[in-house]
Protein backbone atom coordinates (compact mmCIF):
# COMPACT_ATOMS: atom_id res chain seq x y z
CA UNK A 1 0.00 0.00 0.00
CA UNK A 2 1.34 3.49 -0.96
CA UNK A 3 1.85 6.04 1.75
CA UNK A 4 -0.60 8.87 1.69
CA UNK A 5 1.58 12.34 1.31
CA UNK A 6 -0.37 15.10 1.31
CA UNK A 7 0.13 17.21 -1.69
CA UNK A 8 1.58 20.46 -1.52
CA UNK A 9 2.05 23.36 -3.70
CA UNK A 10 5.81 23.65 -3.21
CA UNK A 11 6.06 20.35 -5.05
CA UNK A 12 5.41 22.06 -8.39
CA UNK A 13 9.28 24.46 -7.92
CA UNK A 14 11.68 22.67 -9.92
CA UNK A 15 14.71 22.19 -8.55
CA UNK A 16 16.86 20.26 -11.31
CA UNK A 17 16.34 19.44 -14.83
CA UNK A 18 16.43 16.06 -16.31
CA UNK A 19 18.93 16.02 -19.82
CA UNK A 20 16.07 15.70 -23.42
CA UNK A 21 16.78 12.81 -25.68
CA UNK A 22 18.02 13.29 -29.23
CA UNK A 23 17.95 16.94 -28.60
CA UNK A 24 14.16 17.13 -26.88
CA UNK A 25 13.79 19.83 -24.39
CA UNK A 26 14.74 19.00 -20.86
CA UNK A 27 12.28 17.53 -18.66
CA UNK A 28 12.00 19.23 -15.09
CA UNK A 29 13.04 17.33 -11.56
CA UNK A 30 10.29 18.85 -9.02
CA UNK A 31 10.69 19.05 -5.18
CA UNK A 32 8.18 16.40 -4.75
CA UNK A 33 7.54 14.47 -1.60
CA UNK A 34 9.39 11.09 -2.11
CA UNK A 35 11.86 10.45 -5.10
CA UNK A 36 11.23 9.55 -8.81
CA UNK A 37 12.78 6.33 -8.04
CA UNK A 38 10.40 5.31 -4.78
CA UNK A 39 7.38 7.07 -6.79
CA UNK A 40 8.36 4.33 -9.88
CA UNK A 41 8.80 1.62 -7.20
CA UNK A 42 5.11 2.21 -5.66
CA UNK A 43 3.87 1.75 -9.59
CA UNK A 44 5.29 -1.10 -10.68
CA UNK A 45 5.01 -3.06 -7.05
CA UNK A 46 1.87 -1.39 -5.97
CA UNK A 47 0.62 -0.34 -8.66
CA UNK A 48 -0.60 2.90 -7.04
CA UNK A 49 2.35 5.79 -7.63
CA UNK A 50 2.27 9.31 -5.90
CA UNK A 51 1.88 11.08 -9.19
CA UNK A 52 2.36 9.87 -13.33
CA UNK A 53 5.60 8.88 -14.12
CA UNK A 54 6.07 11.00 -17.18
CA UNK A 55 9.23 12.15 -19.02
CA UNK A 56 12.10 13.31 -16.79
CA UNK A 57 11.23 10.45 -14.02
CA UNK A 58 13.67 8.17 -15.82
CA UNK A 59 17.49 8.16 -15.46
CA UNK A 60 20.03 5.43 -16.73
CA UNK A 61 23.55 4.06 -17.35
CA UNK A 62 25.41 5.23 -20.50
CA UNK A 63 27.19 1.98 -21.08
CA UNK A 64 29.55 2.53 -24.07
CA UNK A 65 31.42 -1.02 -22.83
CA UNK A 66 28.04 -2.57 -23.89
CA UNK A 67 27.70 -0.78 -27.06
CA UNK A 68 30.71 -1.18 -28.46
CA UNK A 69 30.82 -4.99 -27.81
CA UNK A 70 26.92 -6.34 -27.70
CA UNK A 71 25.24 -3.20 -29.31
CA UNK A 72 26.30 -1.30 -32.64
CA UNK A 73 28.65 1.35 -31.90
CA UNK A 74 28.64 4.52 -33.07
CA UNK A 75 29.42 7.00 -36.22
CA UNK A 76 32.83 5.42 -36.20
CA UNK A 77 31.61 2.18 -36.44
CA UNK A 78 32.31 -0.94 -34.22
CA UNK A 79 33.82 -4.98 -34.49
CA UNK A 80 31.32 -6.85 -31.93
CA UNK A 81 32.39 -9.11 -29.48
CA UNK A 82 31.13 -11.86 -31.96
CA UNK A 83 33.68 -10.53 -34.62
CA UNK A 84 30.57 -8.83 -36.59
CA UNK A 85 31.29 -5.27 -38.21
CA UNK A 86 28.69 -2.15 -37.88
CA UNK A 87 28.52 -0.03 -39.75
CA UNK A 88 27.25 3.73 -39.61
CA UNK A 89 24.06 4.82 -41.78
CA UNK A 90 24.47 8.41 -41.65
CA UNK A 91 20.78 8.96 -43.22
CA UNK A 92 18.90 7.27 -40.43
CA UNK A 93 21.22 8.38 -37.49
CA UNK A 94 22.26 4.88 -36.46
CA UNK A 95 24.24 1.66 -37.25
CA UNK A 96 23.66 -1.82 -39.40
CA UNK A 97 25.81 -4.83 -39.81
CA UNK A 98 27.95 -4.93 -42.97
CA UNK A 99 26.20 -6.32 -45.35
CA UNK A 100 26.59 -9.51 -48.08
CA UNK A 101 28.42 -11.48 -45.59
CA UNK A 102 26.50 -12.99 -42.56
CA UNK A 103 27.78 -14.81 -39.84
CA UNK A 104 25.58 -17.69 -40.42
CA UNK A 105 23.59 -18.82 -43.68
CA UNK A 106 21.69 -21.52 -41.72
CA UNK A 107 21.25 -21.64 -38.23
CA UNK A 108 22.69 -25.16 -37.33
CA UNK A 109 25.95 -24.01 -38.69
CA UNK A 110 25.80 -21.67 -34.81
CA UNK A 111 28.10 -23.85 -32.78
CA UNK A 112 31.07 -23.59 -35.54
CA UNK A 113 30.64 -20.07 -35.96
CA UNK A 114 29.33 -18.18 -32.63
CA UNK A 115 31.67 -17.93 -29.76
CA UNK A 116 30.14 -16.68 -26.34
CA UNK A 117 32.52 -13.90 -25.59
CA UNK A 118 33.62 -14.52 -21.88
CA UNK A 119 32.26 -11.05 -20.62
CA UNK A 120 34.61 -11.81 -17.09
CA UNK A 121 37.47 -10.67 -18.71
CA UNK A 122 35.23 -7.08 -19.70
CA UNK A 123 36.96 -4.09 -18.26
CA UNK A 124 33.52 -3.02 -15.90
CA UNK A 125 35.80 -1.75 -13.54
CA UNK A 126 36.39 1.32 -15.53
CA UNK A 127 32.99 1.28 -17.03
CA UNK A 128 31.87 1.58 -13.51
CA UNK A 129 34.24 4.64 -12.77
CA UNK A 130 32.77 6.36 -16.25
CA UNK A 131 28.69 5.24 -15.65
CA UNK A 132 27.26 6.44 -12.35
CA UNK A 133 23.31 5.77 -11.47
CA UNK A 134 21.58 8.72 -10.13
CA UNK A 135 19.98 7.02 -7.06
CA UNK A 136 17.17 9.83 -7.34
CA UNK A 137 15.50 8.22 -10.64
CA UNK A 138 13.83 4.74 -12.13
CA UNK A 139 17.19 3.61 -13.56
CA UNK A 140 17.08 1.11 -15.98
CA UNK A 141 20.57 -0.06 -18.51
CA UNK A 142 19.25 -0.14 -21.70
CA UNK A 143 19.91 -3.62 -23.69
CA UNK A 144 20.06 -3.06 -27.27
CA UNK A 145 20.07 -5.62 -29.81
CA UNK A 146 18.43 -7.92 -27.38
CA UNK A 147 18.65 -11.66 -27.52
CA UNK A 148 16.34 -13.08 -29.90
CA UNK A 149 15.31 -11.57 -32.80
CA UNK A 150 17.17 -8.69 -33.34
CA UNK A 151 20.34 -10.69 -31.86
CA UNK A 152 19.99 -13.59 -34.55
CA UNK A 153 19.27 -10.55 -37.46
CA UNK A 154 22.49 -9.75 -36.23
CA UNK A 155 24.06 -13.18 -36.90
CA UNK A 156 21.81 -14.06 -40.35
CA UNK A 157 20.48 -11.17 -41.62
CA UNK A 158 16.87 -10.58 -41.79
CA UNK A 159 16.20 -12.48 -44.60
CA UNK A 160 18.17 -15.56 -42.88
CA UNK A 161 16.79 -14.58 -39.70
CA UNK A 162 12.92 -14.23 -40.88
CA UNK A 163 13.82 -18.02 -42.84
CA UNK A 164 15.37 -19.34 -39.55
CA UNK A 165 12.43 -19.07 -36.87
CA UNK A 166 10.04 -21.05 -39.51
CA UNK A 167 11.86 -23.69 -41.36
CA UNK A 168 11.96 -26.84 -39.13
CA UNK A 169 15.22 -27.50 -40.25
CA UNK A 170 16.73 -24.75 -38.40
CA UNK A 171 13.97 -24.28 -35.32
CA UNK A 172 15.74 -26.16 -32.81
CA UNK A 173 19.54 -24.70 -33.46
CA UNK A 174 17.33 -21.10 -32.83
CA UNK A 175 16.20 -22.33 -29.56
CA UNK A 176 19.55 -23.78 -29.14
CA UNK A 177 21.07 -19.58 -29.83
CA UNK A 178 18.20 -18.11 -28.14
CA UNK A 179 19.21 -20.54 -25.36
CA UNK A 180 22.68 -19.14 -24.80
CA UNK A 181 22.27 -15.96 -25.87
CA UNK A 182 19.14 -16.04 -22.70
CA UNK A 183 22.37 -17.36 -20.63
CA UNK A 184 24.44 -14.81 -21.82
CA UNK A 185 21.66 -12.17 -20.96
CA UNK A 186 21.56 -13.41 -17.21
CA UNK A 187 25.36 -12.91 -16.75
CA UNK A 188 24.92 -9.92 -17.74
CA UNK A 189 21.99 -8.65 -15.24
CA UNK A 190 24.84 -10.36 -13.00
CA UNK A 191 27.63 -7.75 -13.99
CA UNK A 192 25.56 -4.77 -13.95
CA UNK A 193 24.19 -5.20 -10.68
CA UNK A 194 27.69 -5.81 -9.03
CA UNK A 195 29.31 -2.85 -10.72
CA UNK A 196 26.05 -1.43 -10.33
CA UNK A 197 23.91 -1.98 -7.30
CA UNK A 198 21.56 1.04 -7.66
CA UNK A 199 20.46 0.06 -11.01
CA UNK A 200 16.40 -0.62 -10.94
CA UNK A 201 15.21 -1.85 -14.37
CA UNK A 202 16.85 -3.50 -17.28
CA UNK A 203 15.43 -2.38 -20.23
CA UNK A 204 15.54 -5.33 -23.25
CA UNK A 205 15.04 -4.32 -26.85
CA UNK A 206 14.04 -6.59 -29.78
CA UNK A 207 12.07 -5.35 -32.43
CA UNK A 208 9.15 -7.26 -33.85
CA UNK A 209 7.57 -5.46 -36.90
CA UNK A 210 6.93 -2.67 -38.64
CA UNK A 211 4.91 0.58 -39.31
CA UNK A 212 2.01 -1.40 -40.61
CA UNK A 213 2.62 -5.15 -38.96
CA UNK A 214 4.60 -7.66 -37.27
CA UNK A 215 7.67 -9.38 -38.77
CA UNK A 216 6.03 -12.73 -37.55
CA UNK A 217 3.01 -14.44 -36.79
CA UNK A 218 1.38 -15.00 -33.16
CA UNK A 219 2.35 -18.47 -32.93
CA UNK A 220 5.43 -18.06 -34.12
CA UNK A 221 6.16 -15.76 -31.22
CA UNK A 222 4.66 -18.48 -28.61
CA UNK A 223 6.78 -20.70 -29.80
CA UNK A 224 10.09 -19.56 -30.89
CA UNK A 225 10.05 -16.83 -28.39
CA UNK A 226 8.18 -16.59 -25.36
CA UNK A 227 10.34 -19.34 -23.29
CA UNK A 228 13.64 -17.29 -23.44
CA UNK A 229 11.91 -14.02 -22.98
CA UNK A 230 9.98 -16.07 -20.20
CA UNK A 231 13.16 -17.01 -18.40
CA UNK A 232 14.92 -13.69 -18.46
CA UNK A 233 12.14 -12.03 -16.73
CA UNK A 234 12.42 -14.41 -14.08
CA UNK A 235 15.78 -13.80 -13.88
CA UNK A 236 15.65 -10.07 -13.61
CA UNK A 237 12.31 -10.34 -11.14
CA UNK A 238 14.62 -13.11 -8.80
CA UNK A 239 16.73 -10.23 -8.50
CA UNK A 240 13.74 -8.10 -6.92
CA UNK A 241 14.43 -5.40 -10.59
CA UNK A 242 11.74 -4.52 -13.16
CA UNK A 243 12.02 -5.92 -16.91
CA UNK A 244 10.82 -3.16 -19.53
CA UNK A 245 10.64 -3.67 -23.42
CA UNK A 246 11.58 -2.10 -26.17
CA UNK A 247 9.91 -3.51 -29.57
CA UNK A 248 9.59 -1.41 -32.22
CA UNK A 249 6.43 -1.87 -34.83
CA UNK A 250 2.81 -2.22 -35.18
CA UNK A 251 2.81 -4.80 -32.07
CA UNK A 252 -0.61 -4.15 -30.76
CA UNK A 253 -1.81 -7.94 -31.31
CA UNK A 254 1.29 -9.17 -30.14
CA UNK A 255 0.67 -7.57 -26.14
CA UNK A 256 -0.09 -11.08 -24.79
CA UNK A 257 3.23 -12.34 -25.42
CA UNK A 258 4.77 -9.92 -23.46
CA UNK A 259 2.56 -10.04 -20.87
CA UNK A 260 3.05 -13.95 -20.80
CA UNK A 261 6.72 -13.19 -21.06
CA UNK A 262 6.60 -11.69 -17.67
CA UNK A 263 7.70 -7.81 -19.15
CA UNK A 264 6.62 -5.40 -16.22
CA UNK A 265 6.44 -2.52 -18.86
CA UNK A 266 6.01 -1.75 -22.60
CA UNK A 267 6.72 1.16 -24.68
CA UNK A 268 4.73 1.39 -27.90
CA UNK A 269 5.15 2.99 -30.96
CA UNK A 270 2.79 6.20 -31.97
CA UNK A 271 1.47 3.54 -34.73
CA UNK A 272 0.05 1.40 -31.83
CA UNK A 273 -3.00 2.14 -30.20
CA UNK A 274 -1.73 3.16 -27.14
CA UNK A 275 -5.39 3.89 -25.37
CA UNK A 276 -6.49 0.97 -26.74
CA UNK A 277 -3.88 -1.20 -25.05
CA UNK A 278 -4.60 0.51 -21.80
CA UNK A 279 -8.24 0.01 -22.00
CA UNK A 280 -7.78 -3.88 -22.50
CA UNK A 281 -4.47 -4.93 -21.04
CA UNK A 282 -3.27 -2.07 -18.49
CA UNK A 283 -4.09 -3.90 -15.42
CA UNK A 284 -1.62 -6.91 -16.82
CA UNK A 285 1.22 -4.61 -17.93
CA UNK A 286 1.87 -0.97 -17.79
CA UNK A 287 1.70 0.74 -20.90
CA UNK A 288 3.73 3.93 -21.73
CA UNK A 289 0.22 6.05 -23.41
CA UNK A 290 0.46 8.99 -25.63
CA UNK A 291 -1.55 12.01 -25.42
CA UNK A 292 -4.23 13.33 -27.87
CA UNK A 293 -2.30 14.57 -30.82
CA UNK A 294 -2.05 18.48 -30.22
CA UNK A 295 0.27 21.42 -31.49
CA UNK A 296 1.58 22.64 -28.73
CA UNK A 297 2.63 26.06 -30.49
CA UNK A 298 -1.11 26.70 -31.24
CA UNK A 299 -2.77 25.43 -27.83
CA UNK A 300 -3.31 28.40 -25.61
CA UNK A 301 -1.74 27.41 -21.68
CA UNK A 302 -5.24 26.58 -20.56
CA UNK A 303 -6.27 24.13 -23.10
CA UNK A 304 -3.09 22.26 -22.40
CA UNK A 305 -3.81 21.95 -18.90
CA UNK A 306 -7.42 20.98 -19.66
CA UNK A 307 -6.07 18.37 -21.86
CA UNK A 308 -3.46 17.18 -19.20
CA UNK A 309 -6.16 16.74 -16.78
CA UNK A 310 -8.11 15.09 -18.96
CA UNK A 311 -5.08 12.54 -20.14
CA UNK A 312 -4.95 12.20 -16.27
CA UNK A 313 -8.58 11.26 -15.33
CA UNK A 314 -8.23 8.50 -18.17
CA UNK A 315 -4.75 6.83 -17.79
CA UNK A 316 -4.23 7.30 -13.48
CA UNK A 317 -6.37 4.52 -11.90
CA UNK A 318 -4.61 2.43 -8.48
CA UNK A 319 -4.23 -0.67 -9.82
CA UNK A 320 -4.14 0.09 -13.67
CA UNK A 321 -1.62 2.41 -14.00
CA UNK A 322 -0.06 3.92 -17.53
CA UNK A 323 2.99 5.81 -17.97
CA UNK A 324 4.14 8.72 -20.12
CA UNK A 325 7.19 8.01 -21.58
CA UNK A 326 9.80 9.01 -24.27
CA UNK A 327 7.09 8.76 -27.35
CA UNK A 328 4.88 11.33 -25.37
CA UNK A 329 7.43 13.61 -24.86
CA UNK A 330 6.56 16.47 -27.35
CA UNK A 331 3.80 17.19 -25.47
CA UNK A 332 5.43 17.86 -22.07
CA UNK A 333 5.19 21.14 -22.51
CA UNK A 334 5.92 23.33 -19.38
CA UNK A 335 1.98 23.74 -18.86
CA UNK A 336 1.18 20.37 -19.66
CA UNK A 337 3.73 18.89 -17.29
CA UNK A 338 3.14 21.22 -14.43
CA UNK A 339 -0.75 20.26 -14.76
CA UNK A 340 -0.16 16.10 -15.10
CA UNK A 341 2.27 16.32 -11.66
CA UNK A 342 -0.50 18.10 -9.62
CA UNK A 343 -3.49 16.71 -11.05
CA UNK A 344 -2.28 13.10 -10.61
CA UNK A 345 -1.08 13.52 -7.40
CA UNK A 346 -4.50 14.48 -6.21
CA UNK A 347 -5.89 12.26 -8.13
CA UNK A 348 -4.07 9.15 -6.80
CA UNK A 349 -4.93 10.72 -2.99
CA UNK A 350 -8.50 10.39 -3.87
CA UNK A 351 -9.30 14.37 -4.43
CA UNK A 352 -10.33 14.37 -8.03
Amino acid sequence: MTRAIPFEPRELRQIDELPGFFGMPGMPIRDTPVTAKENAAAMYFNKHPYWMYAPGNSGGVSMPLYNQLLGRGGPEGTVDAFGIEWVWVEMVGGSIVKPGDPLLLNANEWRDKIRIPNIDEWDWESAAEESKVNKTLFSQVTLVNGFWFERLISFMDFEGAAIAIIDEDQKPAVHEIFEAMTDLACKLVDKYLEYWPALDGFNIHDDWGSQRAPFFSYDVGVEMFLPHIKRLTDYIHSKGRVATLHSCGHLEDRIQIFIDGGFDQWTPQAMNDTKKLYDKYGDKIVIAVIPDEFDPETTSEEEQRQRAREFVEYYCHPGKVAIADFYSSWAFTPAFSEEVYAHSRKRYLGLV
